[in-house]
């Protein structure tokens, strides 16, 4: 592909939206040395151009859409599959075609019958397919990998996982925007979860067996709407000052000084003039109980795994922090974990007093207060950019590999790899079936 083996990795970038453009690229900007981007396809044409621009594109390797992109090899050395949920497959599949390696956005795909067309094609490349499975490269789930395997709180028994969307980012990607319903992406514990999926197989190092599954659309329903709220947010709302949903104030008020992701989102013009006009204009500045949405907002899924542990996720719409908490049990400990603050609490039995009845138990602090005595907690430290650190591990690992390929050297597959990935996928599409029919499905 190149001559030049000790030079950056060239990308081409298809989809310029905030997975594609923002981070994935973005990266690009921060780590020069590393990897850059010459090639783009994006059908906003704004879009595509600041995004070009930024990364100085050649012209005639600016494309507006994947097929233009992929007609024949380009100048880059590997393709990113940044494109709407519903468009992976195809493009991926062009891409390995061509003998391009291919780092994916998740979800892989968003039906069985898609997933089993991108098996077919995949099968002849094996390790050519990384999947954006970020936790798996953040350095609190690292830390929580490598704990377990280290045997701190004896042998695993459970865990409780907790995905908080935030009541805001589910409103603005689950409600208004791209995946918002599931014939046009995908269903929501696929398209929000599935790596969450991914990170429990891979801390419980057992396949899964059986998947069962509880939700619905409980609240953003349109008998729901509150006495006197218009179609729009700014149509003279008569709940504006008290809905926290309300549009006007999240996009034009409270994120004034945001010039990226999510404002960038909804409008390439980021005035307040240009946020207005797109309240006017997109479904963003819609109300959230007049939408067409239809995935669930709420759901609790049960997992059982070969071994014998069971895991429960909560993928929930209404809570303040879009983070995550996770609490793993053992035989003898426990680990409580909030990738938000970027701690690890250890807990070991035998260092605790008992909470027996009439007896104080171990006095508790907050995660932002290290702990002594009872156990331990592990320091993340200060992590930098999107999933916690986990999109620049990513692209620092993807790079990496590619520029191992391209100098012809042997590489062992990515820990996301296309084949490691596909069971969290199963295993959701299993849980949209349980949710849907009432049924505990067997993998």
């Amino acid at each position: 592909m190149t001559d030049d083996n000790d030079g950056p990795v060239r990308l081409l970038v298809l989809g310029a939206g905030g997975r594609g453009g923002h981070a994935y690229a973005g990266w690009c900007l921060d780590n020069p040395d590393a990897a850059r981007v010459t090639g783009i396809a994006e059908p906003d044409a704004q879009r595509r151009a600041e995004i070009g621009d930024a990364h100085a594109v050649e012209p005639q390797y600016r494309f507006t859409d994947w097929q233009a992109a992929l007609a024949q090899p380009g100048p880059w050395d590997a393709v990113i599959v940044a494109t709407p949920d519903r468009t992976h497959v195809d493009p991926t599949a062009r891409a390995l075609e061509l003998g391009y390696d291919v780092m994916l956005e998740k979800p892989m795909a968003s039906t069985p019958a898609e997933l089993d067309r991108l098996v077919a094609v995949a099968k002849d490349r094996p390790g050519a397919v990384t999947v954006s499975h970020v936790m798996r490269y953040a350095p609190f789930y690292r830390a929580l990998h490598r704990l377990l395997g280290e045997g701190h709180i004896g042998e695993l028994q459970g865990i409780q996982h907790l995905e908080r969307i935030g009541y805001w980012h589910f409103a603005h990607s689950y409600v208004r925007g791209n995946w918002h319903r599931s014939d046009q992406s995908s269903p929501m514990l696929l398209a929000k979860a599935c790596h969450d999926l991914d990170m429990l197989r891979w801390l419980v190092d057992s396949p899964y067996v059986a998947v069962s599954s509880f939700g619905s659309l409980r609240h953003f329903r349109r008998e729901n709407a509150p006495a006197g709220s218009t179609e729009r947010c700014i149509d003279g709302c008569a709940v504006a000052d008290t809905c926290p949903y309300n549009a006007e104030r999240f996009y034009v008020e409270q994120l004034a000084e945001v010039q990226g992701p999510p404002v960038a989102i909804i409008t390439n013009d980021l005035s307040p003039e240009g946020r207005r006009r797109a309240l006017r204009e997109t479904d963003y500045g819609r109300c959230v109980y007049r939408m067409d949405n239809d995935v669930v907002d709420h759901q609790t899924t049960s997992l059982r795994f070969a071994n014998g542990v069971t895991a429960s996720l909560v993928v929930s719409a209404f809570t303040r922090e879009n983070s995550r908490t996770i609490t793993v049990m053992g035989s003898h400990g426990e680990i409580n974990g909030d990738a938000h603050a970027g701690r690890l609490e250890v807990v070991k039995f035998r260092d605790t007093r008992p909470n027996v009845t009439g007896v104080p138990g171990v006095e508790r602090k907050p995660f932002d207060v290290v702990e002594t005595g009872a156990g331990f907690v592990e320091e993340i430290g200060e992590v930098i950019g999107g999933h916690g650190g986990g999109d620049a591990g990513l692209m620092a690992d993807f790079t990496a590999r590619t520029r191992e390929r391209r100098a012809g050297r042997t590489v062992e597959a990515a820990p996301t790899a296309f084949e490691e990935s596909l069971e969290s996928h199963w295993a959701a599409f299993a849980a949209e079936r349980s949710r849907q029919n009432g049924t505990v499905e067997f993998l």
